[in-house]
């Protein structure tokens, strides 16, 4: 397992050993001793899958206000995703910059992000499947969504956006007043 940073502090892309043979595949996804020197005492409470089923659609920009910060470790199971955290803490030097993986089982890769960071996707293929560790069970009441087109970030999504959901479409726009995430 190969523990990549990215330039945004505590997102990390991880790359995982593959182990074939005449009967296929073995990939470890995840080991706390490879993960201790990052990120001592990690631990998942929540594991999610997320199955979307048209390519170009978007879904995001989530995350969890405190109590209830979370970080997420995805991979994708199927298909190809446009994995995106935008750094919502608040005093980073990175405040509201967003860096993307690309996600698929041939790249055998996967993302960590850490608490303070909407996340969102835009699926690359048909029938895209993505596999969430949460470290805080989900809670609605600290809830939290950036636009997905807000005019502060900028994403550049790869493909047109041919699908999201009314919830996320209608999310508020960052304005002076948002200050982000005090962790």
């Amino acid at each position: 397992m190969k523990i990549m940073t990215t330039p945004l502090d505590g997102l990390l892309e991880i790359q995982s050993d593959a182990f074939d043979d005449e009967r296929g595949s073995f990939k470890r996804l995840f080991c706390d001793t490879d993960f201790s020197a990052v990120r001592p005492n990690l631990h998942f409470c929540q594991i999610n899958l997320s199955s979307t089923s048209r390519s170009g659609t978007v879904r995001g920009m989530h995350f969890q206000e405190p109590p209830s910060a979370e970080a997420k470790l995805i991979r994708c199971l199927k298909g190809r995703a446009f994995d995106v955290a935008v750094d919502i803490r608040s005093g980073s030097p990175t405040f509201l910059h967003w860096h993307a993986v690309e996600l698929s089982p041939g790249a055998n890769n996967s993302v960590f992000i850490p608490e303070g960071f909407a996340h969102g996707f835009q699926t690359l293929e048909d029938d895209t499947e993505l596999l969430y560790f949460h470290t805080a069970p989900w809670r609605k009441q600290d809830e939290g969504a950036l636009r997905y087109n807000d005019p502060q970030i900028v994403i550049q999504w790869p493909l047109p956006v041919s699908f999201i959901s009314d919830k996320d479409r209608n999310s508020t726009l960052i304005d002076a007043d948002f200050m982000g995430l005090h962790l």
